[in-house]
């Protein structure tokens, strides 16, 4: 692909630079822009050690592939839950501070108010204006009000789910309470072609959209966020097949081996311990043989939806290998949030359908049983603020740029990913935007880490339905609403959240507080116990 900078009118120029400071250095030579395609990919309630890169027995190759080419950190953090960490994804802010501190749902204050805000620019909008050709395609869940649609918010070309979850075999809602399933593309709602598996939709429309640019002289942005492993566990039964039988051995086991095998790749070093089994959750021994067979195959049916992304995954790399685009391009894969302990079936506001598992007749999750095994050697769960509720995989490929096999334990944050792209597209991020003052961006490039440097985040906030966190180094002090109390761990000795040091620290738990006071006072934290 050709690439050159389009040939803007002086007028136009000035015009823009008025409200945006766009690219740092521009040349007159239309077939010198270098400028990289970016591809960010987001998996859906995927756990830390769901990959075999990170630990998994779930086969993954291509996934694998990218991250022994690449960058692995093992010290990334998303912000605990889809709509939050899809919001600082895409405007490199705290998800209070762009609308969104917790879900869809409006709770009366700018920080919650249920969509992206309108106050805040997305990595879309700078990149095309940047003369990026735009795509998104899968789920996007950040409001359904027209200002915060992605066509609206930067993106010429788009494919989403505007909702949570959906069937992945039919359309149709997921809940009995009036809430529906709604696909958009390129600004028009659709009936999704239900032929293909829901994966499959996602993946075509970007293989479709990256085929179309093979003569553009711009480069492209994807983000690419798939709903898999998100439930309804729902797969392709040669997938299904392809699983059945290795779960028998059960949770504990898979954990530990997972364990073994994350230090074997040196996610972990041989100190690390595992977490105790959540304590809902029984010992494996003790669960009878039918029920087994049951655990085996919900986890198989999981398994397979991890496979069947990392197929697709592996399709839009054949593709830009075909279109010469695979050496300037990077590649950033995480997930949204850790591994789920949703209990669908046991939800009151969830449509119950009991026939085969696995197909679209049938509602249902891994739930904590699996979850638990998910997030190794982490406890908790999407939602809440421990390591296994934040933690995400995150790898990184950028041929010339990260070298090959690199492991970084650095802290990262998904609010460093916007600062990052923008910095390889020599973009500067504006202070206004449309006639709006922008905030701040709270994340930081990444070049640097990418380059093999160790200088990651200093400090770090959580807040999602009450649950809240910060970490200052190699000091994390969190607090679940369920458990009400603060607990202190040194996450250089102990990452696994074992040894709470609340009471042996009593100062640095103060201090720490106080300093998440400030950032809740900041950013629009408002006490769980008075909106929810």
């Amino acid at each position: 692909m050709n690439r050159g900078f389009l040939i803007v009118p002086l007028l136009v120029l000035l015009m823009l630079c008025t409200s945006v400071k766009f690219i740092e250095n521009t040349t007159t030579n239309a077939a010198t822009d270098s400028r990289p395609n970016i591809i960010i990919i987001l998996a859906d309630d995927m756990g830390f050690s769901d990959l075999g890169c990170y630990g998994s027995e779930i086969h993954t190759p291509n996934l694998d592939k990218l991250a022994h080419q690449g960058l692995r950190m093992t010290n990334f953090y998303n912000a605990g839950r889809c709509c939050p960490s899809r919001a600082s994804i895409l405007t490199g802010l705290y998800p209070h501070q762009a609308g969104i501190g917790d879900m869809l749902q409006n709770k009366g204050s700018y920080a919650y108010q249920g969509f992206l805000s309108d106050s805040c620019i997305t990595i879309a909008q700078l990149l095309k204006q940047a003369g990026y050709h735009t795509i998104t395609s899968g789920k996007w869940h950040v409001g359904t009000s027209p200002s915060a649609l992605a066509h609206n918010r930067g993106f010429d070309k788009s494919f989403c789910m505007l909702n949570n979850g959906s069937s992945y075999f039919k359309n149709g809602p997921l809940y009995n309470d009036g809430r529906t399933v709604m696909f958009m593309q390129n600004g028009h709602v659709i009936n999704r072609d239900t032929t293909y598996y829901l994966t499959q939709n996602i993946t075509d429309f970007a293989l479709n959209t990256i085929d179309e640019q093979k003569n553009n002289k711009n480069p492209f942005f994807l983000y690419l966020t798939y709903t898999a492993p998100h439930w309804p566990i729902q797969a392709l039964e040669e997938d299904i097949q392809l699983f059945r039988g290795k779960y028998l051995i059960g949770w504990d086991s898979i954990r530990e081996h997972r364990l073994k095998k994350q230090i074997k790749e040196k996610i972990f070093n041989k100190k690390t311990k595992l977490t105790s089994r959540y304590y809902k959750v029984p010992q494996w021994n003790n669960v009878n043989e039918n029920d087994r067979n049951l655990w085996d195959l919900r986890m198989s049916i999981y398994a397979a939806m991890i496979y069947r992304m990392d197929k697709g995954i592996g399709e839009i790399l054949q593709k830009l290998q075909e279109t010469g685009e695979d050496k300037n391009t990077l590649i950033i894969f995480l997930s949204d949030n850790g591994g789920s302990g949703d209990e669908v079936q046991k939800d009151k506001f969830v449509i119950q359908r009991s026939g085969i598992p696995g197909t679209g007749d049938y509602i249902d999750s891994y739930q904590k049983n699996w979850g638990n095994a998910s997030n190794t050697p982490f406890s908790m769960f999407k939602k809440n603020m421990h390591e296994g509720g934040i933690s995400t995989p995150f790898i990184a490929y950028f041929p010339g740029v990260i070298k090959p096999g690199q492991i970084n334990h650095s802290t990262g944050h998904i609010i460093n990913i916007l600062p990052t792209c923008i910095e390889l597209a020599k973009i500067k991020y504006p202070q206004t935007f449309n006639g709006i003052h922008l905030k701040q961006l709270e994340g930081k490039s990444m070049i640097n880490i990418f380059k093999g440097a160790t200088s990651g985040n200093d400090t770090l906030y959580w807040e999602h339905e009450g649950n809240k966190a910060i970490r200052v180094a190699n000091w994390k002090l969190v607090y679940e609403l369920e458990q009400n109390e603060w607990q202190l761990y040194d996450l250089q000795t102990d990452r696994s959240e074992i040894s709470n040091l609340v009471n042996k620290y009593p100062d640095k738990v103060k201090q720490l507080k106080a300093t998440h006071d400030e950032w809740c006072s900041k950013v629009g934290v408002v006490d769980w116990n008075t909106i929810k």
